[in-house]
């Protein structure tokens, strides 16, 4: 669970500010709005299979930059 320590002297924006960074990294939101509504098992794969090959089409795509630099 994500939470701050607000010092005394610290405007409440910026303590607001840090827990809504902190939320956001934690994933919270996301969590909750993954959960708002049931997904059946077939669409949570396909959605998987989909988020995976993404990450390899960006990892390819790394190497085949880092492979063409000319220095």
């Amino acid at each position: 669970m994500p939470g701050i320590r607000v010092n005394p002297d610290e405007p409440f924006e910026i303590a607001l500010k840090r827990f809504r960074k902190q939320v956001e990294k934690g994933g919270v939101v996301a969590e909750c709005r993954r959960r708002e509504a049931y997904e059946k098992p077939s669409i949570a794969s396909k959605r998987k299979e989909a988020a995976a090959r993404k990450r390899l089409m960006k990892r390819l795509r790394r190497v085949r930059m880092r492979e063409n630099r000319d220095y």
